[in-house]
């Protein structure tokens, strides 16, 4: 099954069209009212990314499901220059994206990374759970929640600062509690981000 693929902004009514379409996924599936909400949170949490984005950010959000398993997808069609995402960070205290705070902080700054950066250089820390997709293409790339979680647990036994503080990041994240997993996928000038849940 898959649900109606709407477009969302991050000056329209975002999350009141996508949690629509939970709403409705929820009655054709006659899921149990805590699934419901489940999807709910994470839906809140996903699209929520695209009205932090500053600038005319759009993007396509929509709902699969094949045996229980339910992925809430947010595709970005479109991304900040260089130069306009330079003339933002330069107005801020730090000249640093202060929105990527936390663990879904820093997903959220995978999207409105600039055109010229290298993700992986762009964001150390979330490098931990990337790896080639194996596409022939070498801007696919894939971001993987359980990955990263397992290399930040390696080294926050190593007692590693970073780690330390990723580590509790993750333990405060809604999305990293009620997700299965959690998928970016980068494909050229397309950041999607797919959210699993497991639902009987």
């Amino acid at each position: 099954m898959k649900s109606d693929v709407i477009v969302v902004n991050s000056k329209g009514s975002a999350i009141e069209s996508a949690l629509n379409q939970v709403d409705a996924v929820a009655v054709y599936k006659k899921l149990s009212p805590k699934g419901s909400l489940q999807l709910h949170l994470l839906t809140e949490e996903l699209i929520g990314m695209i009205s932090s984005v500053t600038g005319e950010t759009m993007g396509e959000y929509w709902i699969e499901e094949d045996d229980g398993l339910y992925q809430l997808h947010l595709r970005v069609l479109t991304r900040m220059s260089s130069h306009k995402r330079e003339k933002l960070l330069s107005a801020t205290t730090s000249g640093k994206n202060d929105a990527a705070r936390g663990f879904f902080g820093r997903l959220r700054d995978l999207f409105d990374r600039d055109a010229d950066s290298d993700v992986v250089a762009f964001t150390p820390l979330m490098a931990e759970g990337f790896y080639d997709s194996g596409s022939a293409t070498a801007h696919d790339l894939e971001w993987s929640m359980s990955r990263y979680r397992d290399e930040v647990g390696i080294h926050r036994e190593q007692k590693e600062i970073a780690a330390i503080d990723a580590w509790d990041e993750l333990e405060k994240s809604v999305v990293a509690h009620v997700a299965d997993e959690v998928k970016v996928f980068i494909r050229g000038d397309e950041v999607e981000m797919v959210i699993y849940k497991k639902l009987a």
